[in-house]
């Protein structure tokens, strides 16, 4: 590993000593890994299964997860441009981050009424609420059986089906709702400079509490809504 390097890769993206410190550490464990279980191999000979393998004999020790190790050899392997070994360090981590999936409590503007008898049918976060909202029919029914209106249900439904791109939860995902973004496939078919636009303007004209998201963040969010499924029926 040329470790001047990749330090100075590490501080360039902003990372802090301490950050870059336990990074190169467990690259090196990595790098002490394939040398001494997989036949003398170097970092820039490692293969797919490598990492896997890995991660297994990391999470041999008892309550010991891999997922800190995964993280810095995906910093380091966007470092030597390898980005199918990025990618599968990148994935590998994600499968062992047990995300919560966020409450419908957390949203702005919904009646707390209606999140009290949405929970005491067992629905209080956005899984469940696109798991039993995701149709036509779905939605009727639930709008049946906790007496609330149809198109309070599709909001909840709308709101939740934002949540699923990363950053958009609570004030966030209002404000794409009020401003007409109220769908995946709305947000897909944006410019992400002239989505930012209309927000900032949006945000001007009616006083919404809170503020147009950053460039940087409206371009993930138009990125992501591209490449997620649709999962709602309108």
């Amino acid at each position: 590993m040329y470790e001047k390097e990749f330090r100075e890769f590490l501080r360039r993206g902003g990372r802090s000593q301490s950050a870059i410190k336990r990074c190169i550490s467990y690259v090196k464990e990595f790098e002490r890994y394939l040398r001494e279980c997989q036949g003398g191999k170097g970092l820039e000979d490692a293969i797919l299964g490598d990492l896997a393998d890995f991660a297994e004999w990391i999470e041999k020790k008892p309550k010991t997860s891999a997922k800190t190790h995964l993280w810095a050899l995906r910093y380091y392997y966007e470092y030597a441009s390898n980005e199918v070994l990025r990618n599968v360090a990148s994935e590998l981590r994600q499968r062992r981050i047990r995300r919560v999936p966020f409450a419908l409590r957390g949203f702005r503007g919904i009646d707390p009424e209606y999140l009290e008898k949405l929970a005491i049918v067992g629905i209080r976060n956005v899984e469940q609420m696109l798991d039993a909202g995701r149709t036509r029919n779905g939605r009727q029914r639930l709008s049946t059986k906790t007496s609330i209106p149809i198109d309070a249900i599709l909001e909840l439904v709308k709101l939740s089906d934002l949540a699923r791109i990363p950053g958009v939860k609570g004030i966030r995902a209002r404000l794409y709702y009020d401003a007409g973004v109220d769908s995946i496939e709305k947000m897909a078919e944006w410019d992400p400079k002239a989505l930012r636009a209309m927000l900032i303007e949006f945000v001007k004209r009616t006083g919404f509490d809170g503020i147009a998201p950053l460039p940087k963040e409206t371009k993930f969010s138009v990125e992501k809504a591209k490449k997620l499924p649709k999962t709602v029926e309108y």
